[in-house]
C-alpha cells in the first residue's frame, strides 16, 4: 500500500494496493514543504465500480500521529456518501463502502475526515479533506442514439461514394483503459457497403448498382469497445439504404408502328391518338419529348406529353375531310427531356415510331360558301325585292339536294322570305330603317335523308331615304317681355331628322305663307340648321293678348325635299329689368293655324256621347246582376211559388251536413235580406208550452245559418226540415226530444197532423191524440 504521511501529529492516508499516485511530506522545521512529485496526489482513494462482493469493500484507512494506539482518538467521517455509502471504523480508522458503486451514476465523492478526543469529542487535528474516486470497468456496450438510420445515394455511384455516418458513445470512462474507445464493422449489407472501422463512414463497395435491379438495401452496422478485442461489449444498428434514381435508361416505344382511326367530324383540339413510351426512370428523369419529324400530316397535327402519364397525345389542330384525305402517316420521335451526359455513351436517349391515322367518314350537315354575310336593302324597297343569295352545299360523297329556311326566332316579324330551293333572300314587309337598320338573320340550310342542318348568319343593313320630315328638336317654350324692342331674338330654333343622309342634314326654316305678312314677328336663316324668332314692334301687353302662336315651315336638304309645319307657342310676360319672366298670362291666340269654333264643338258632342253610352252600360250590367233578394220591408206576398216537392221527410238525412250546423263562427253577410223565391217566414209545425228561452248564442247562430242559406244560390229552392243539434250552452230549453214532450202539459192539438197524407205518419202517431185523449208514441 501507499502511505500518505503528513507528519507534526498529522493524519496518514493509507489506501488500498493501487499504482502508487504520489507522496506528499511536510516538515516541522521551518515551516518548510518540499515536494518530490508535483504531479501526485495525496489525499486520494481509488475504489472499483460494481463491487458484488459479499462483504464491504475496503476502501482505505486513516490515522493521526496523536492516536499511540491507547483508545484516546476516535474518527469521525463527513461529506458525500458519509454513513450512506461510506462507513469509517471510529477506533481504527478503516473506511468500507457498502453499496455498488456505479461510475456513470457518480465518478468520484468529496468527503471529510477529522481526529477527536473521545473523552470530550474536542478535535485533536484539524479537519482534512479528501476524494473517492470511482474506478471504471468495462460495464456499458456502445450504443447507437441516433439509430436507426435511412440515407439516400444515387444509383450508378462510383465505389467509396459516402453514404452516412454512424456514431456509437459509449459510457465507460474515456480516460481509462479502452472501456470507451470504439471500432465499427459491418454485419449485414456486403459485399455492396462498406464502413470505416473508427470514423464510422458508410460508403459504397460495388460500382454499378443499378436502382431499375434493386433500389433498398439493409445494413446492419456493429461498434465494439476494447479496441474490439476479445471481452469487448458491441451495439449494433440498422441503416436503410435507398438508391436514387438517375436518367441511366433511354426511353422507347412500346411498338415500331401505330394505326389509329379518328372521325372526320371532331372538333379541332381534340385527341384523335395515345402513344404509350417506356422508360425505366422514374420522376424529372423520365419526363419525354415528343416532336413528329415526317409525315403527311405537318401543320394538322400536334403531339405532346401527358403530365401524368408521360404519353404522347397527337391532337388536331384542322378540321378533317374525309372526302380530301383519308388518311395520313407520321413519323414522331421521343426523347428525355433531362439527360445526364455521365450516360451519353450507353446510346442516344430517344426514339422513332410511326403512326397511321385513318380518317372515318361521316354524313356532314351542309356547309355554307360563307358562314357569314352581309347584305344592303334600301328602305324603299318593295315587298318581294331581292336582297341576295346564300349557297350552301353537300360536303359528303352522296351530294344530297339541300333545302333553304330562316330561322325565324331571328326574324320575329317575318320581314325576309328565301326560296328554299335557290336559296335567294327577298323582302316579305316594308322596311323602315328607323325602326330597325340592321338585322341579323340565321339561315338554315337541311340535307333531309338523314336530317342534316348548317347554318349561316347574314346581317341584312337598311340603307336610308329622305322619308322622314324635320320637327323642332325640342318642345320650345317661348316668353316675350312686354318690355320687349323691335328686332330683338327672343327664341332661336333648331331641328331634328330622323333621316341620317350620307352628307349631313341641312334645314331651312321660314314662316308659312298665312304668317309671313304678321306685323308682331319675323324668322331668320341663320343657314347653321338653327333660325332666330324675331319681334318686329314693342308694346306688347298681357291685358291685350298673352298668347301668340308662330307657325314655322322646316324643310330639309333631302331628294326630294320634306317639310313640315311647327307650331311656336309665345308667352307675353311680365319681366325684371333683367329680362327674367315673372308672371305670364294664360289664354292663347291663332295667328292663322289652330283648329275652329265649329271643330270644337263636334269635339265636346262626341265627349258627351261617348259619356251617355258608358252610363247606358254600366246601369245594363246592374240590373243584371241584381241577386234575387229583397228588404223585409217590401211585401213579398204578391211574388208567391209553388213546388210540388215536399223532399224526404225526416227520414232523409242526407240532404244537409249537420258537421257545418256546429260551427259557430260563420260570417254574417246576408244584411238582413230574405230571398225573393221563398217565402220570408215559415210556420212552426211544434209549438211548446214552455216559453222560448232568451239563449242569444243559440239564436245568433240559427238567424247565421237562415241567412246563409237565404243568400246561397246553390241552396235548394223549397224548404224543407233541418234538424239543428246545437242547443247552446246554459240552454233553458233542456232537452229537444220528443219523448221528454210526452210529459209535458202542452194542450196544443196536433190532430191534423193526420190530414196531411203518408209522409207526416210518423209525426202523427207520435204528436197525436186517442180517443180517450191521451198522448201515445209509437
Amino acid at each position: 500500500q501507499t502511505v500518505w504521511a503528513m507528519g507534526c501529529s498529522g493524519l496518514s492516508f493509507n489506501s488500498v494496493p493501487l499504482p502508487p499516485v504520489g507522496t506528499y511530506q511536510r516538515s516541522c522545521e521551518g515551516g518548510a514543504h518540499h515536494r518530490q512529485r508535483r504531479s501526485w496526489v495525496w489525499n486520494q482513494f481509488f475504489v472499483l465500480e460494481e463491487y458484488t462482493g459479499d462483504e464491504p469493500l475496503y476502501v482505505g484507512k486513516l490515522h493521526s500521529d496523536v492516536d499511540k494506539g491507547e483508545g484516546q482518538v476516535k474518527y469521525v467521517l463527513n461529506g458525500q456518501g458519509a454513513t450512506s455509502i461510506f462507513t469509517i471504523d471510529e477506533n481504527t480508522g478503516d473506511i468500507h463502502a457498502t453499496k455498488r458503486l456505479d461510475r456513470e451514476e457518480q465518478a468520484y465523492y468529496t468527503l471529510r475526515a477529522q481526529a477527536r478526543n473521545r473523552e470530550n469529542n474536542l478535535p485533536v487535528e484539524p479537519e482534512s479533506e479528501f476524494v473517492i474516486k470511482v474506478q471504471d470497468i468495462n460495464d456499458n456496450e456502445p450504443k447507437f442514439l441516433n439509430g436507426p438510420y435511412s440515407a439516400r445515394v444515387p444509383e450508378m455511384s462510383p465505389v467509396g461514394t459516402s453514404v452516412v455516418t454512424v456514431v456509437a458513445t459509449d459510457a465507460d470512462d474515456p480516460t481509462y483503459g479502452n472501456s470507451a474507445r470504439v471500432i465499427y464493422s459491418i454485419l449485414e449489407g456486403q459485399p455492396y457497403f462498406s464502413v470505416e472501422p473508427k470514423t464510422g463512414v458508410v460508403k459504397t463497395a460495388l460500382p454499378n448498382m443499378d436502382r431499375e435491379a434493386r433500389d433498398q438495401y439493409l445494413l446492419v452496422i456493429q461498434a465494439k469497445d476494447m479496441v474490439g478485442q476479445m471481452g469487448g461489449l458491441s451495439g449494433t444498428t440498422s441503416v436503410m439504404v435507398t438508391l436514387t434514381d438517375v436518367n441511366d435508361n433511354p426511353p422507347h416505344f412500346s411498338r415500331k408502328s401505330y394505326q389509329f382511326s379518328m372521325s372526320e367530324s371532331l372538333p379541332v383540339a381534340s385527341v384523335v391518338a395515345k402513344i404509350k413510351t417506356l422508360d425505366s426512370d422514374v420522376g424529372p428523369n423520365a419526363e419525354m419529348e415528343y416532336r413528329i419529324v415526317d409525315g403527311d400530316g405537318l401543320g394538322l397535327f400536334r403531339i405532346t406529353p401527358d403530365r401524368d402519364t408521360q404519353e404522347g397525345l397527337i391532337t388536331l389542330q384542322k378540321g378533317l375531310d374525309f372526302e380530301t384525305k383519308s388518311s395520313y402517316t407520321l413519323r414522331v420521335e421521343v426523347s428525355n427531356r433531362n439527360i445526364d451526359l455521365r450516360f451519353l455513351s450507353l446510346g442516344p436517349f430517344s426514339d422513332t415510331a410511326t403512326v397511321r391515322l385513318i380518317v372515318e367518314n361521316v354524313d356532314e350537315p351542309p356547309v355554307f360558301s360563307l358562314p357569314l354575310s352581309k347584305m344592303l336593302i334600301s328602305e324603299a324597297a318593295k315587298v318581294g325585292t331581292t336582297i341576295g343569295t346564300v349557297s350552301a352545299h353537300d360536303p359528303d360523297s352522296t351530294n344530297s339536294p339541300i333545302r333553304y329556311s330562316i330561322d325565324r326566332n331571328t326574324d320575329l316579324e317575318r320581314f325576309f322570305n328565301i326560296d328554299a330551293t335557290t336559296g335567294v333572300i327577298s323582302t316579305a314587309k316594308p322596311l323602315d330603317r328607323e325602326v330597325n337598320a340592321i338585322h341579323n338573320v340565321t339561315i338554315f340550310a337541311m340535307e333531309m335523308h338523314p336530317l342534316q342542318v348548317g347554318k349561316c348568319i347574314i346581317l341584312i343593313t337598311v340603307t336610308d331615304i329622305n322619308d322622314n320630315a324635320p320637327v323642332f328638336a325640342i318642345e320650345y317654350e317661348t316668353y316675350l317681355c312686354e318690355s320687349a324692342r323691335p328686332g330683338q331674338v327672343i327664341e332661336t330654333i333648331s331641328a331634328m331628322d330622323r333621316d341620317e343622309p350620307q352628307s349631313g342634314h341641312r334645314f331651312f326654316f321660314s314662316l308659312t305663307a298665312e304668317a309671313a305678312g304678321n306685323l308682331n314677328f319675323t324668322l331668320r336663316d341663320n343657314k347653321d340648321n338653327t333660325a332666330s324668332v324675331l319681334t318686329m314692334r314693342g308694346g306688347f301687353q298681357r291685358h291685350d293678348q298673352t298668347m301668340y302662336r308662330l307657325p314655322v315651315l322646316i324643310m330639309d336638304g333631302g331628294s326630294p325635299a320634306l317639310s313640315s309645319t311647327n307650331t311656336l307657342s309665345i308667352r307675353v310676360c311680365d319681366c325684371d329689368p333683367d329680362g327674367a319672366p315673372q308672371s305670364c298670362g294664360s289664354e292663347a291666340s291663332m295667328l292663322s293655324a289652330g283648329l275652329s269654333t265649329g271643330a270644337l264643338i263636334a269635339i265636346l258632342a262626341c265627349i258627351l256621347t261617348l259619356l251617355v253610352l258608358v252610363l247606358l252600360i254600366v246601369t245594363m250590367r246592374r240590373r243584371k246582376k241584381e241577386p234575387l233578394i229583397l228588404d223585409e220591408e217590401r211585401d213579398v206576398r204578391e211574388n208567391i211559388v209553388r213546388y210540388d216537392d215536399e223532399g224526404g221527410g225526416e227520414e232523409d238525412t242526407e240532404a244537409f251536413d249537420m258537421v257545418a250546423l256546429r260551427n259557430l263562427k260563420l260570417v254574417r253577410e246576408s244584411g238582413g235580406k230574405t230571398r225573393r223565391d221563398v217565402t220570408p217566414e215559415v210556420p212552426s209545425l211544434f209549438l211548446s208550452s214552455r216559453p222560448p228561452p232568451d239563449n242569444g248564442i243559440f239564436r245568433d247562430f240559427i238567424w247565421d245559418r237562415l241567412k246563409e242559406a237565404d243568400v246561397d244560390a246553390s241552396a235548394p229552392p223549397y224548404d224543407s226540415l233541418q234538424t239543428y243539434a246545437f242547443e247552446g250552452s246554459g240552454s233553458a230549453a233542456e232537452s229537444l226530444s220528443s219523448l221528454d214532450s210526452l210529459s209535458t202539459d202542452s194542450e196544443q192539438n196536433y190532430d191534423y197532423l193526420s190530414d196531411w197524407g203518408p209522409r207526416f205518419k210518423k209525426l202523427a202517431d207520435l204528436y197525436g191524440h186517442s180517443d180517450d185523449g191521451n198522448l201515445f208514441a209509437s
